[in-house]
């Protein structure tokens, strides 16, 4: 279990990684934010689709064909904490590789947007103290880590979640015979 974990887990990683580096590298810098969250979270998916691959691998190479629902859980939260190391690291990267001031750069977006909704002029002192209290956060790692994670981790949650329901009945996708 361990080894299938290791392997989709890394391949995961790789994708959402290597689709994160090449992001940054096509928009030089990070796409609009209006497309940067539909980029980002289809790449997860796309991803995380080795939590499916890994689950029925283990259930058909190495339990026989038959894999109840927890274990089956279990072998997708490994795979998608694996994806999500990868995935923190990638980030770290990027922003050490382009010297990215991603706080800076979210909080004149989040503002601009603000703007022109028409925010009265109230909201915005509020919405700026409070974007200026992000970037302080964001600065330091203990914070800007967790953070990250939780971007890619509920995702890999409800791949498991589905991917585990879905594989444990041995006839959904059965092995085949050789």
């Amino acid at each position: 279990m361990l080894r299938t974990i290791l392997k989709y887990g890394v391949i995961a990683g790789l994708i959402v990684g290597g689709f994160e580096v090449a992001t940054v590298v096509a928009f030089s810098g990070l796409p609009p934010l209006k497309y940067g969250m539909v980029i980002g979270y289809t790449t997860m998916l796309i991803a995380l689709s080795a939590v499916f691959v890994g689950i029925k691998q283990h259930r058909d190479v190495d339990r026989g064909g038959v894999i109840g629902f927890w274990p089956a859980f279990g072998v997708g939260l490994g795979v998608s904490f694996i994806a999500g190391i990868f995935y923190v690291v990638a980030w770290e990267l990027v922003q050490a590789m382009t010297h990215m001031d991603f706080a800076s750069g979210y909080a004149q977006a989040i503002i601009a947007s603000a703007k022109a909704k028409g925010a009265s002029a109230e909201a915005l002192a509020k919405l700026s103290a409070d974007m200026e209290t992000f970037k302080v956060q964001y600065a330091d790692p203990m914070f800007r880590l967790p953070m990250t994670f939780v971007e890619i981790f509920p995702v890999g949650v409800l791949v498991s979640l589905v991917s585990a329901g879905l594989l444990r009945n041995s006839r959904f996708l059965p092995a085949r015979r050789g």
